[in-house]
């Protein structure tokens, strides 16, 4: 059946696997995706949503780069919401509410629709290495199929244990076998293992639900979408949320089952998200609390399933009926399934390079849950930039990499390579130290040509990007060359408690004041007759707004990124004897020994390396 080698093979169908599938194939690669249940093709395991905080400017700079996932979003959302909306537009983040069936769906319809991209399903059992290169992999009916590279993305899957209470099976999901075999190669090729866990809430019935004892949480008034494209179009209908709280009497039913908890009698000896804890971890570390928010969240327009986020367990399926049961509207649950904690092996990510691709096997790359992420952005990140790499590799090109002030991609994989990371990690806006820079409105001013000159962003992409970029650049120009007179200014400006001006001046500098917004500017005739001449929509009036009232500090944070691109550009040799260095500290010969940084920029962020072994690095290097 595989006579032929592939350019590259994909493992696994989430949220990684997909977006890596589709970028290899979409470039041009022969590619062909593995996975062992082609029905649960982009299955969102946990929550029904995608965006949020920080998540949300990922997604759109996966839009932007060319990759799936916004457009997906769009298509199939039934709630928008844009976070943070009360803080400065670098804290801006987009979120979705997603029909979880329709979203796996459309994910397999798109990629079907993909040019030079097969299928096949069955569990890949091992890898093919010869020479210390990756050629291929065994499947478990004992297939060998060829391929010049392999992308892993085995979220959960890899030895994957289901944990709840004193219950305990193999499974990757709910429902759904563990994947067994990759795990032992990779041990015996040289590489570290680590366990991780998650976990994930009961589902229920919405019918025995009483919204009416709940807070309605609805979407935006104004809702609007990820994708820069115009294939996709903003919500005119939206489906609800509710808000509920736990209370003393639940926190008192669930530590009743502490004592069959496996997070708490010792079954569980691995690391869970930190920000996402579950609701026995938030009581036990919360204690002084004594509620907690529940929010109930539909998982489709047609379904009667709900998600019951912030309710996240691994308590006996008794205890959690028991406790839920005392929540305001939750008096008559039906549960569809009960809440469960997941143990899986994950590669500690220091074991890579910024491709993506591992330091130890040439043409194996790892992207998603098994580089110790948590999250469908983070994992859908890195599968299009294992999957871009993949490709570049075969067609043997220079490698993408973004740098941490071009993308939260590019912090979220810098973190990981640099850093490492001991439990799962999650993408928040603070990470980020360009911040301002790296907005959810201009990912595609950022991205879109970088991914267009390596044939992935469309020509369609491209010429959208280039007529926003035109209008908004022209509309900033407009400001900058168009005086006010007082007669004009001051009414708004004495409206607005801002000191009234005495002679004509620059558009550009009223606007630039803090008390003034878009809708002020509107009311100027000459603001108003250009935006009505010009046609020009949200997104650009966003856009120039966003330019003009933070034009200093992104200059200053451009500066800071010019700074540090400088070291970027000094290159270490690949496997560098930093034993010849003796004024390095002992601690930091070890760190540069075991990670192997390209660049002295990426060796400056190492823990436990000090800029005077950055001074040291940078002497033998002559600079």
């Amino acid at each position: 059946m595989f006579e032929k080698e592939y350019d590259v093979i994909v493992v696994g169908a989430g949220h990684a696997g997909s977006e890596a599938a589709a970028a290899a194939a979409n470039m041009g690669s022969s590619t062909l995706l593995i996975t062992m249940n082609l029905q649960n093709i982009g299955q969102m395991s946990c929550n029904p949503a995608m965006g949020g905080i920080a998540k949300g400017q990922i997604v759109r700079e996966i839009d932007a780069l060319g990759g799936y996932s916004g457009i997906i979003s769009d298509k199939t959302a039934i709630q928008f919401k844009m976070l943070n909306k009360s803080k400065g537009p670098a804290m801006w983040s987009p979120r979705v509410q997603s029909d979880r069936m329709r979203f796996s769906e459309m994910w397999r319809l798109m990629l079907e629709q993909t040019p030079n991209l097969d299928f096949y399903q069955e569990m890949v059992s091992g890898l093919l290495v010869e020479n210390n290169r990756i050629v291929g992999v065994k499947t478990s009916l004992g297939l060998e199929i060829r391929s010049k590279t392999v992308v892993l993305t085995n979220g959960t899957f890899l030895n994957g244990l289901i944990h709840i209470g004193e219950k305990q099976f193999g499974g990757g999901r709910a429902g759904e076998k563990a994947a067994t075999g990759i795990t032992k190669d990779l041990v015996e090729l040289g590489f570290d293992a680590g366990r991780m866990k998650t976990g994930t809430p009961p589902r229920v019935d919405g019918r025995s639900l009483d919204f009416s004892k709940m807070i309605i949480q609805p979407g935006d008034d104004d809702p609007q979408k990820f994708s820069y494209l115009d294939i996709t179009q903003p919500l005119k209908e939206q489906l609800a949320c509710h808000m509920s709280y736990t209370s003393e009497k639940v926190h008192d039913l669930l530590r009743e089952g502490f004592d069959r908890s496996p997070m708490f009698n010792g079954r569980i000896k691995s690391i869970g998200p930190r920000y996402c804890p579950s609701i026995e971890d938030k009581i036990n570390r919360f204690a002084d609390k004594d509620r907690h928010q529940l929010f109930v969240e539909p998982e489709g327009w047609n379904t009667v399933e709900y998600y019951v986020n912030g309710f996240s367990t691994s308590l006996p399926e008794d205890v959690q009926f028991k406790a839920l049961k005392e929540c305001d509207g939750f008096e008559n649950v039906k549960f569809f399934r009960p809440g469960y904690a997941i143990e899986y092996d994950y590669f500690p990510p220091t074991q890579l390079k910024h491709t993506l691709e591992t330091k130890l096997v040439e043409g194996l790359f790892f992207a998603g849950q098994i580089n110790g992420t948590t999250g469908y952005e983070e994992a859908a990140s890195q599968g299009l930039m294992a999957g871009m790499n993949a490709h570049l590799k075969v067609k043997e090109k220079d490698p993408f990499i973004l740098q941490r002030n071009e993308a939260y991609i590019g912090v979220l994989i810098d973190d990981l390579i640099t850093k490492g990371t001991e439990e799962p990690y999650r993408m928040f806006t603070s990470r980020a130290e360009y911040r301002t820079l790296l907005r959810q409105d201009n990912a595609d001013f950022r991205l879109t040509p970088r991914s267009f000159e390596l044939g992935l962003a469309s020509e369609e992409r491209m010429r959208t990007m280039e007529k926003k970029k035109e209008r908004s650049d022209a509309f900033v120009r407009f400001f900058k060359e168009t005086s006010v007179t007082p007669e004009e200014a001051n009414p708004l400006l004495k409206a607005n408690n801002s000191a009234e001006v005495k002679q004509s001046d620059k558009m550009f500098k009223l606007f630039s004041r803090p008390e003034m917004d878009m809708e002020d500017m509107k009311k100027i005739k000459a603001v108003s007759e250009y935006i009505s001449e010009n046609n020009l929509d949200t997104e650009v009036l966003q856009q120039a707004e966003i330019q003009i009232k933070y034009a200093g500090y992104i200059e200053k944070e451009k500066n800071n990124a010019d700074k540090l691109n400088r070291l970027e550009g000094i290159k270490i040799p690949a496997n560098f004897d930093y034993t010849k260095l003796k004024s390095l500290s002992y601690e930091a010969m070890e760190k540069l020994k075991a990670i192997q940084p390209a660049t002295v920029s990426q060796a400056s962020r190492i823990s436990g390396v000090s800029p005077n072994d950055i001074s040291v690095l940078l002497v033998y290097m002559g600079r």
